[in-house]
């Protein structure tokens, strides 16, 4: 085991040594209101209630877990310590765009809601969390079920579904927060909330947080606010909330990945930007941003009916749109739609330098309603939602270095536009049976069938290669679940089975090679696990088989937009077994590991690969057959373990995560590895002991990767062959911050 790990267990160990008998943790666990999930308190209470299997291949965290740790990093730091989840970004801090993967699945592969409203984008299927960054600050509850998971709307789950709520179920008290934290590479988060009680069962809420960072990378600054207001009726069979959030970002890229080399030598390394100015020195542009801006409006309205029926409708509204400019260097004037010209010298000039900008702005509107039928021995519900997502996407070329070129070029000239319509709907119908129902004995029956169809098409200029597109696909998907638990004296023992479908994404369609058309995908997930809780520890095992027919695989390669590729594979499976648990043997002690062991397989990959002669002329492209090979960017162990302390206001949280060696692409070999790495987190918090009737005061600090692990935890790999067999791998990575610290305070009252 890795010696750092080693240090923070003996650490907590010493630490333990001392402490006060099982029998009094057990007798204040017994007075405890909240419910203990892998040492996490949860909100049981949801305002948007659903109908799902009593499994425990889940993860809840309520408000004031997803704050503990908030230092205004995006909310995949935030999930961290949640079993099978591997977190990264950009620029090395999580403040800029950050990414997380759950069974190795990327978060593009992940169906998100928020408040039953689907999250991920129309067309990239990716969640952008800087466009909304604070975001836990508005939330109430947040939800990881691995796996498929039961029927929502929005695309199909192929890893995990996380589902996010910011309502309130009730009216609450009055309440005004400020919070503030600083910390290394001049991070500063600021944040201002308040809760006001009207009268009538009105309730009013707003907050505004703001974010700075250089980031950890070179120039990889974060320039981010948010908001997010809502003002609600909650009445004793009537809830109607309307609310608004958003937010806006500037960020300098950071998604050019480094060398090995250079990740060791300068750890900060950031290559974006990077040309060669008049003068014959490097330089990086200092306007190489992404600034975009999303807003969202949401309707809800949740009503009691008679005879113990109630109905949830939601009407929604997303708004979004900007640009990325960046300096390309030595680039062909055909890139950019431009002709070559003959210079001086009669030799043909087919190259400059330019700077473009690419323009998003798209429109995601529709309806989600579900009516829920409660009754015993049967809780039923049925869902139809119908969404259209509208998107434009345009290039402009603002500058070109070629002083001698000798066709006009208009001001903020346009290279390509092209645009998206994508039309989603689905109907569900899902139900728990009680065949037995007793006091401490459970035996339930789940049943989930839903129809999904989707229309998508692409129009227009394709940015990259200048081609027409000219895409329209329809799908056509059923997706059935079931499932039996058991639940006997704090015993749980469950099994579902669960088919899901999913339609590639625009870049599946606009980046793929000539013979890889991109095909849907199809799931068939099994899910067994026992779980038991005691009155101080609980514990957990889950096995899975996912077994994916036409699986787009991540292939390693990235677009100049920093998305990841993809390919079809015909057949693939993910397994494995997630064991998880928590106790707490004294009062102010608790431990949570959470481990995965998995497999993820192809069982007979090939590739078309360019070939080139020894000039590094290309030649071809020839597929290549690699055999049995593990899927790219899916480690198989992962350990996320938690040593919390609480002791009279003082709370420490000392989180560990190790993530094995994972490849960059898909032929398994030795130099296109992201290598094991071990990294510990500590969070800080006392809480003032004051009176009731003063203001709640806590201090917090964070110091995140204590040992100071020089690691990266996401990469890619260019790779061809040469005409006499060898082949060349250009791998690349994405360093994470070293040691960093921050410290900070809420004020509420």
């Amino acid at each position: 085991m890795n010696n750092k790990l080693i240090l923070s267990a003996a650490f907590a160990a010493a630490i333990i040594c001392g402490s006060r008998s099982a029998a009094s943790a057990q007798a204040h666990a017994a007075d405890q209101d909240t419910v203990t999930l892998l040492g996490q308190e949860i909100d049981e209470v949801q305002i948007t209630a659903r109908v799902e299997q009593p499994t425990d291949n889940h993860t809840t965290l309520d408000k004031t877990k997803l704050n503990q740790t908030n230092i205004g990093q995006n909310l995949p730091y935030l999930l961290n310590a949640s079993p099978s989840v591997v977190v990264m970004s950009d620029d090395g801090l999580g403040i800029g765009y950050t990414y997380f993967r759950v069974r190795g699945t990327d978060q593009a592969r992940i169906n998100m809601t928020i408040n039953d409203v689907p999250l991920n984008d129309g067309e990239s299927q990716n969640v952008f969390w800087v466009n909304m960054s604070d975001l836990a600050s508005s939330m109430t509850s947040l939800n990881i079920q691995r796996g498929v998971g039961t029927s929502t709307n929005g695309s199909s789950a192929f890893g995990a579904s996380v589902n996010m709520s910011t309502l309130n179920k009730n009216v609450q008290p009055n309440q005004f927060e400020v919070s503030f934290n600083g910390g290394m590479y001049k991070t500063f988060r600021e944040t201002a909330s308040a809760r006001v009680a009207l009268k009538n069962n009105w309730q009013a809420e707003a907050r505004f947080s703001k974010v700075n960072s250089d980031g950890y990378l070179e120039r990889a600054f974060s320039d981010l606010y948010s908001y997010s207001g809502k003002v609600g009726y909650y009445g004793k069979k009537t809830t109607a909330v309307l609310s608004v959030f958003g937010g806006s970002e500037k960020t300098y890229m950071a998604w050019d990945g480094v060398s090995w080399e250079d990740m060791h030598q300068n750890p900060r390394y950031n290559p974006a930007g990077k040309y060669t100015d008049d003068n014959g020195k490097t330089a990086y542009y200092p306007n190489q941003t992404d600034n975009y801006a999303q807003q969202h409006a949401q309707f809800s309205l949740m009503q009691a009916l008679p005879k113990q029926l109630s109905l949830n409708v939601t009407l929604h509204y997303t708004h979004g749109g900007g640009y990325y400019e960046q300096y390309r260097e030595d680039k062909k004037f055909s890139s950019v739609g431009l002709s070559p010209y003959t210079g001086a010298n009669g030799e043909e000039v087919k190259r400059s330098d330019f700077i473009r900008q690419k323009h998003l702005n798209n429109h995601y509107f529709g309806a989600v309603t579900s009516l829920r039928l409660t009754t015993e021995p049967v809780d039923a519900q049925f869902g139809v939602a119908a969404n259209d997502y509208l998107g434009s996407h345009w290039g402009n070329l603002t500058y070109v270095r070629d002083s001698l070129y000798p066709y006009n070029v208009p001001y903020n000239y346009e290279f390509y536009r092209s645009t998206g319509d994508k039309i989603d709907a689905n109907v569900y119908a899902k139900a728990n049976w009680r065949i037995i129902h007793r006091a401490r004995q459970q035996l339930v029956l789940y049943a989930d069938l839903q129809y999904r169809f989707v229309r998508y098409s692409i129009n227009g200029i394709n940015d990259e290669d200048l081609k027409l597109l000219d895409i329209h696909e329809d799908f056509h998907f059923f997706n059935p679940k079931a499932g039996l638990t058991w639940q006997y004296r704090g015993h749980n023992t469950y099994f579902n089975f669960a088919i899901a479908n999913r339609e590639p994404n625009r870049k599946n369609y606009t980046e793929a090679g000539m013979y890889d058309i991109p095909k849907s995908e199809r799931l068939y997930d099994y899910e067994l696990g026992y779980s038991y809780t005691h009155t101080n520890f609980q514990v957990g095992l889950n096995l899975y088989f996912m077994d994916y027919k036409n699986q787009l695989v991540l292939t390693g390669k990235y677009s100049s937009t920093g998305a990841y590729l993809t390919r079809n594979v015909p057949n693939s499976y993910r397994m494995g077994a997630e064991l998880s648990g928590s106790y707490s043997p004294v009062r102010w002690f608790s431990w949570a590991p959470a481990l995965t062991i998995s497999r993820n397989r192809i069982p007979d990959y090939s590739d078309w690969i360019s070939i080139y002669d020894e000039d590094w002329n290309e030649l071809r492209q020839e597929e290549v057959r690699f055999g049995e090979v593990t899927i790219a960017m899916s480690p198989s162990f992962i350990f996320n373990n938690t040593f919390t302390f609480n002791i009279a206001g003082f709370r420490a949280d000392i989180l560990t995560s190790v993530v094995s060696r994972q490849y960059l692409d898909n032929t398994m070999s030795a130099e296109a590895v992201l290598p094991t790495y071990t990294v510990t987190n500590l969070n800080l918090e006392y809480k003032l002991p004051l009176p009731d009737k003063c203001p709640h005061i806590a201090l917090r600090c964070q110091v995140n990767n204590v040992f100071n692990t020089l690691y990266a935890a996401n990469g890619g790999n260019w790779m061809c062959q040469f005409t006499d067999g060898s082949r060349y791998y250009s791998p690349w990575y994405y360093p994470q911050a070293g040691i960093n610290a921050h410290a900070g305070f809420t004020l509420r009252w």
